[in-house]
């Protein structure tokens, strides 16, 4: 099919609002009339589906957004479509297909939704987004905003110019500028609201400077071994106090290169040590968010990767700043032994972890505050009895 019309569109739009409401992502009606009127096809002309090919590869296969039916009925389901991967690491495997790391995409519409509910916008509220991507957001706030007060910034002036285009071609000219988003908006103006669609290890001063009192922020804190979305208001003292959201995702890490990321320096691994039987599996790390984002808590500097041994065999791995290192197999009759190098304290910290987590009542990530004080310091609590774990900065 050609490049559809808007009327061709309009129907998918409805579809796609209602679809949000019904599952709660959408609370208000401004929103629900944004979503329904803004045409996301115009701003994801071509994207990458994640596939296995014939060589049983796994490869982000091109698609061309809009010019089949079926592509225009895959831009307007609730799905994530990503729209760049990463030049130091892509390599073309076929004529339509590419390995390598997303740089760039167009968010899953429930979470944008879930996001922009929570920033709690009210009428004449000037918006900062940090991550312009394809444009899709900033024209959904300004659909519910007006133009004159959405402001955006991302790292690659080339997604910049894109997204330009797109709005354009959508009926909208916000203010886009290209810049490090983390160090907030060039002019150094203030926002009554700022939304970020990258993630950031600690909320950046930059944007506590473009703040006012009252200030809503809602931003994705990767905190190493899991992260997720918060909902800060700063004070007269420019502290942010606010707590985990109810919408949950994650996002693609900001970057400091307009295209790529850096290559991250971590410690050699220490030697192996030795195994034990463990009480948490890899399958319960797996299976509980909020478990996993209890771990970033206990676990500061620690990330989670998998590994791969020599027969092929995958297991979940949590290795620590330090190059210490705890693991277990996903499958196969040693799922509850713990193999482990360097510091044993790592694992003994994650049975700790699903002690307090079980004997807590298994809390939800939204019982979980998160704080910023006005020098930089980071703290998180459990909201219904208090306890408090400091976030390294």
């Amino acid at each position: 099919m050609s490049t559809p019309t808007l009327d061709q569109a309009r129907p998918l739009m409805a579809a796609l609002a209602d679809e949000l409401a019904a599952v709660g992502a959408i609370r208000t009606g401004p929103w629900a009339k944004a979503f329904g009127g803004v045409p996301r096809h115009l701003f994801v002309p071509r994207w990458f589906g994640q596939e296995t090919n014939d060589k049983g590869i796994t490869v982000w296969r091109e698609h061309h957004g809009a010019t089949t039916a079926d592509g225009l009925f895959a831009v307007y389901r609730d799905q994530t479509l990503v729209t760049a991967l990463d030049p130091d690491t892509a390599e073309q495997v076929d004529d339509t297909a590419w390995t390598g790391i997303p740089t760039s995409s167009s968010t899953l519409p429930s979470l944008m939704a879930g996001m922009l509910e929570d920033l709690a916008v009210q009428d004449g509220d000037r918006v900062l987004e940090i991550g312009t991507g394809t444009g899709y957001n900033a024209a959904l706030l300004s659909a519910r905003l007006g133009e004159h007060l959405v402001h955006s910034v991302d790292i690659d002036p080339a997604l910049v110019h894109a997204a330009q285009d797109h709005l354009s071609s959508a009926g909208f000219t916000p203010q886009l500028v290209p810049g490090d988003g983390t160090r907030g908006y060039p002019t150094g103006e203030t926002f009554d609201r700022i939304i970020a669609t990258c993630a950031v290890p600690a909320v950046p001063a930059a944007w506590i400077g473009q703040s006012r009192p009252g200030t809503i922020l809602v931003a994705d804190v990767a905190l190493g071994v899991e992260g997720g979305l918060v909902r800060l208001e700063v004070d007269e003292q420019g502290r942010a106090f606010g707590h985990f959201t109810a919408t949950a995702g994650r996002f693609m890490a900001a970057r400091s290169e307009a295209r790529t990321y850096a290559v991250p320096q971590r410690p050699q691994h220490a030697a192996e040590t030795g195994t034990w039987p463990s009480s948490v599996t890899a399958a319960d790390v797996r299976s509980h968010y909020p478990f996993r984002l209890l771990l970033a808590f206990y676990l500061p500097g620690a990330e989670i990767v998998y590994h791969v041994d020599d027969s092929g065999a995958m297991a979940l791995q949590i290795q620590g700043p330090d190059g210490s290192w705890a693991r277990l197999p996903l499958v196969g009759d040693a799922v509850s032994t713990v193999t482990y190098g360097g510091d044993p304290g790592l694992w003994t910290r994650v049975e700790d972890a699903w002690r307090w987590w079980n004997g807590s009542g298994r809390p939800s990530h939204d019982r979980f505050g998160y704080a910023r004080e006005a020098d930089g310091a980071a703290h998180v609590w459990h909201i219904p009895d208090g306890t408090r774990w400091d976030i390294p900065v």
